[in-house]
């Protein structure tokens, strides 16, 4: 048996540390999602993860990247910049079930006069679901904020629709999980780091 020289040593440390920056930041549910990103030029670092469980069936896992951390619903909500979450399914949908899930969780978390500002992005955002026929375990939807553009949404990398402008809708959509009334109550502390 040969015992390594410490010439070896130092490389292979040296290898596994290079490698350990290629690394995930996080497995969850078996899905990997990387510790940062970029949107619009920015780095945006994961700030928190988790699963979206409704009764016993694991639905989807989503992740939040923001340029800085924030540990509170307000933080996200009121920081500048870009801004991603991306949600990897675990179960088969059709695209106007995933549709009509988005569009029940913005209705219970924002009241009517809110809504009535984005009366139009709500209307595109829902017909970019209705041209996903269908979404399978692994499919993945980004949903991008970028100042100066807006929320562009895309399955697989592909873009849906047009982008669509108002800061407030994007943050209609993130209050599906963060608002007064999350979807999943242990998903919103798992999105803010807490998990």
């Amino acid at each position: 048996m040969k015992i390594p020289t410490p010439a070896r040593w130092l490389t292979g440390l040296a290898l596994s540390l290079s490698l350990a920056g290629l690394a995930p930041a996080a497995e969850v549910a078996g899905v990997k999602l990387e510790d940062s990103v970029k949107v619009a030029g920015k780095e945006l670092k994961l700030n928190g993860a988790g699963v979206r469980t409704r009764i016993v069936v694991k639905v989807y896992v989503l992740g939040l990247y923001l340029t800085e951390k924030k540990d509170s619903a307000a933080g996200v909500l009121e920081s500048t910049g870009p801004r991603r979450f991306t949600l990897t399914m675990m179960r088969e949908v059709t695209g106007d079930e995933l549709g009509q899930a988005f569009m029940a969780g913005i209705t219970a978390n924002t009241d009517k006069a809110e809504r009535s500002k984005f009366v139009n992005q709500l209307a595109q955002f829902g017909d970019a679901f209705v041209s996903i026929p269908q979404a399978k375990k692994g499919d993945t939807v980004t949903v991008d904020w970028v100042p100066d553009t807006g929320t562009v949404m895309y399955f697989n990398g592909k873009q849906q629709g047009e982008a669509m402008k108002d800061i407030g809708f994007y943050n209609a959509i993130l209050k599906i999980w963060l608002g007064d009334k999350p979807v999943d109550s242990s998903l919103k502390p798992a999105l803010l780091g807490k998990g």
